[in-house]
């Protein structure tokens, strides 16, 4: 099993207790986005919610428990061409009757040189992660996107910053309702709308000290004084290690065939690298489930 996020683990969980030794490799982010996430609130069991990297915890002592084995390991190459399959793992050889792959998504990026350049200097993609930061505190903050992910790293971010400023090319926030509202209604969210990045500043000193925005219906430039710049945007799948040997779409999402296969006989896929749609923890569960119960049934079938 490729990844240790919820689709991960849960087919650790399933696959443990089929008795079918399970190995999870963790990848180089254990537990998956989830770990970053300061509260998820909508997971079934929960009535008043949980911390991500405590959920996650939780999810691998579960499996661990069952017999799965966790390995803090990184796979540098699949190859699918022949059974069983051969995985490189930190230079290793390991060999599988059977592969899930639930390697998740990362953030996706603005694209910009200047974004590059000042990575983890002031530019940062987990409010969670770096939010309490000093270079961060009682300052004014930049947060781009306007999805349920958005809000949340703007609202958590107000119990550090002086603003928050929340940057959307659209007039209205893709959120929740329940999430945009209490968003819209947090008085240290300042709401830009219709507009976004086009460079950070300021290269030359090394650091971070402002954005330059671009309003989308009027073409007006302005400089945005600040001293983070919280990009979240969405995700992009982390797939690039199964393209030419698994079916990818335009977006880089596996292709599956039915429920959790794929079209390698053996192969099978869950979680966000395979769910454009949906992207939630519980989804990912599921799928994670549905693929330990395809992968016992194909084991079955050939005999263990």
């Amino acid at each position: 099993i490729i990844g240790t996020g919820c689709a991960g683990l849960t087919a650790g969980i399933y696959t443990a207790r089929a008795n079918l030794n399970p190995l999870i490799l963790t990848g180089t982010m254990p537990g998956g986005l989830l770990t970053t996430t300061s509260i998820v609130e909508n997971f079934p069991g929960f009535p008043e919610g949980v911390d991500g990297y405590e959920l996650m915890t939780k999810l691998q002592k579960q499996a661990e428990r069952f017999g799965a084995r966790v390995k803090f390991a990184t796979v540098e190459a699949v190859d699918m061409s022949k059974r069983p399959f051969v995985l490189t793992v930190d230079g290793e050889r390991v060999e599988t009757k059977t592969l899930i792959i639930s390697t998740g998504a990362g953030h996706r990026h603005l694209g910009l040189e200047s974004e590059h350049l000042l990575d983890k200097k002031g530019v940062t993609y987990c409010a969670t992660c770096d939010g309490a930061l000093p270079m961060f505190r009682n300052q004014p903050l930049v947060v781009v996107g306007g999805g349920d992910s958005a809000c949340e790293e703007a609202n958590y971010l107000t119990r550090f910053s002086s603003t928050v400023y929340l940057v959307h090319r659209r007039d209205s926030l893709r959120a929740s309702k329940i999430m945009a509202d209490r968003t819209l209604a947090n008085p240290k969210i300042k709401p830009i709308w219709d507009s976004v990045v086009t460079e950070v500043q300021d290269v030359a000193s090394g650091k971070l000290t402002s954005v330059k925005l671009k309003h989308l219906k009027t073409q007006n430039e302005s400089v945005l004084p600040c001293a983070g710049l919280f990009v979240a945007i969405g995700h992009v799948p982390n797939t690039q290690l199964f393209q030419g040997q698994l079916e990818l779409d335009s977006a880089g999402y596996v292709v599956l065939t039915k429920g959790a296969a794929t079209a390698v006989p053996g192969v099978f896929v869950a979680g966000d690298c395979a769910d454009s749609v949906y992207r939630q923890a519980v989804t990912a569960a599921g799928m994670g489930c549905a693929a330990a119960i395809e992968a016992e049934r194909y084991l079955a079938a050939l005999g263990g």
